[in-house]
C-alpha cells in the first residue's frame, strides 16, 4: 500500500508538472484537435478534381459519350488536345490522365473488332494513379456497354460482381484517415511525453530529489507511466467524441470505451518505450533526436498506412514484435468494424506482452541512470 501511494503521489506530481508546461500542453491540444481534423479534409486518397484531357481521333458519337461521362467531382472538364501536345503537356504536369481515341474506334467497333482505347497515366503521384486508372477504366467500360446495347447488339456478360463496401460505404477517405490519425499520434505523443517527464526531471535537478527519498525506481517510472498515458488517453477518447464525431460527423460504430481500455495497454508498453529512449539522452533535443526514428517506423509500418501483407516477409515478421502493430490491428477491428473483446484479445494480449518487455528494459536502463544520478 506504500508503494501504491508513492506511485499515485508522484503520478500526481507528474500531471502538475505537465500542466505548468504550456508548450507539450499545446501540442497535445493541437495533436488531437487541428492535426487530426486538417489531415482528414486535407488528405485524399480517393480521385477528386484530376486534371484530364483528351485525344479526340475518332470525333464520332461514342468518343463524345466518353468525354462528356468524365464528371466533376471526380474529374475537372476534359480538355481535347492533340497528339503533340500531350507529351508536353505530360512533361509539364498539366494532366495525370491522356486519353487516346484513335481513328476509326466506332467503326471497329460496330463492325465487331476490339478496338483498343490508350490511358496515359502519370504515376508520379500513386495513389492518384492507380485510382484513377480505375474509375476512367470503369466509366470507359460503361459507355461501350451502354453504345453496343442502344445499336442492338448483345452485351449482357454471363455474369456479374456486385461489390459491397463495408463499414465505409461510401469509401471516404476522411473516414480512415481521421482514425487513423488519432491512434497514430497516440504512439507520437505516449513516446515525447514519457520521454520528456525523464528529461525534465534532469534537466531541472529534480532526480536528486528523489534519489535521497524513500523511493523505488520502479515506483518512480511506474507513476510516469500511469499520469502521461491518463493524459493521452482523455485526450485520445475526446478527440474521438468531439473532433471526429462531433466537427467531422464521422461515425464510429465500435465502443469508444473498449477502444479506451486497449489504448490504456498499449500506452503501458509505448510509454515504457519512451522512458528507456529518454534514458539514453542528456537533453531535450537529443531525445527528440533518438526518438523520431523510433516513431515514425512505428507509425509507418504498424499496418495502417501499408498493409502488413505488402511488407517483405522479414519485415512483416519483424514487426509483429512492434506494438504499434497489433495495436493498429485492435484500433480498426473496434472503431471500424465494432469488434468487441472476444474478437480482440489476442492483440491486447500480444501488446501486453511486448509491453511488459520494454518495461522491464525501461526499468533496467532507468535504475542504472538513477544510480549514476
Amino acid at each position: 500500500m506504500r508503494a501504491l501511494g508513492n506511485i499515485f503521489r508522484l503520478g500526481v506530481k507528474e500531471l502538475y508538472s505537465l500542466a505548468r508546461d504550456p508548450v507539450l500542453m499545446g501540442l497535445i491540444l493541437y495533436t488531437f484537435t487541428f492535426a487530426v481534423f486538417t489531415v482528414a479534409n486535407g488528405v485524399r486518397t480517393e480521385v477528386r478534381n484530376a486534371a484530364v484531357a483528351i485525344v479526340d481521333e475518332d470525333r464520332s458519337g461514342i468518343s463524345s459519350r466518353i468525354i462528356g461521362a468524365l464528371l466533376p467531382p471526380y474529374f475537372k472538364p476534359p480538355r481535347v488536345i492533340s497528339s503533340q501536345e500531350m507529351n508536353p503537356a505530360m512533361d509539364r504536369g498539366d494532366y495525370s490522365f491522356v486519353l487516346t481515341i484513335p481513328s476509326g474506334f466506332q467503326r471497329d467497333l460496330l463492325a465487331g473488332k476490339q478496338p483498343e482505347i490508350q490511358l496515359n497515366v502519370d504515376a508520379t503521384a500513386m495513389t492518384l494513379a492507380g485510382n484513377g486508372t480505375r474509375y476512367i477504366q470503369r466509366i470507359v467500360q460503361t459507355e461501350l456497354e451502354r453504345f453496343v446495347a442502344e445499336d442492338g447488339r448483345q452485351s449482357v456478360l454471363p455474369a456479374e460482381i456486385v461489390s459491397r463496401a463495408r463499414f465505409n460505404p461510401n469509401l471516404e477517405s476522411k473516414w480512415f484517415l481521421a482514425v487513423m490519425q488519432v491512434t497514430g499520434n497516440i504512439t507520437i505523443l505516449s513516446v515525447i511525453l514519457s520521454g520528456a517527464a525523464v528529461i525534465r526531471e534532469r534537466e531541472h535537478g529534480t532526480i536528486e530529489h528523489l534519489l535521497v527519498m524513500p523511493l523505488r525506481p520502479i515506483e518512480i517510472m511506474l507513476a510516469k507511466i500511469w499520469a502521461n498515458g491518463l493524459v493521452i488517453v482523455s485526450a485520445a477518447v475526446l478527440s474521438l467524441v468531439l473532433v471526429v464525431r462531433g466537427v467531422l460527423g464521422i461515425p464510429v460504430p465500435g465502443s469508444v470505451a473498449v477502444f479506451a481500455m486497449g489504448a490504456g495497454v498499449y500506452l503501458f508498453a509505448v510509454t515504457s518505450l519512451g522512458i528507456m529512449l529518454a534514458t539514453f539522452a542528456r537533453t531535450m533535443p537529443q531525445f527528440g533526436l533518438l526518438a523520431i526514428p523510433v516513431f515514425v517506423v512505428l507509425y509507418m509500418l504498424s499496418g495502417g498506412m501499408t498493409p502488413l501483407e505488402a511488407m517483405p516477409e522479414p519485415l512483416h515478421t519483424g514487426m509483429q514484435f512492434s506494438p504499434a502493430t497489433h495495436f493498429t490491428s485492435f484500433a480498426q477491428a473496434v472503431l471500424y468494424r465494432g469488434a468487441g473483446l472476444d474478437l480482440v484479445w489476442r492483440d491486447l494480449l500480444a501488446v501486453a506482452a511486448i509491453g511488459a518487455v520494454f518495461c522491464a528494459l525501461a526499468l533496467y536502463r532507468f535504475r542504472r541512470t538513477m544510480s549514476v544520478g
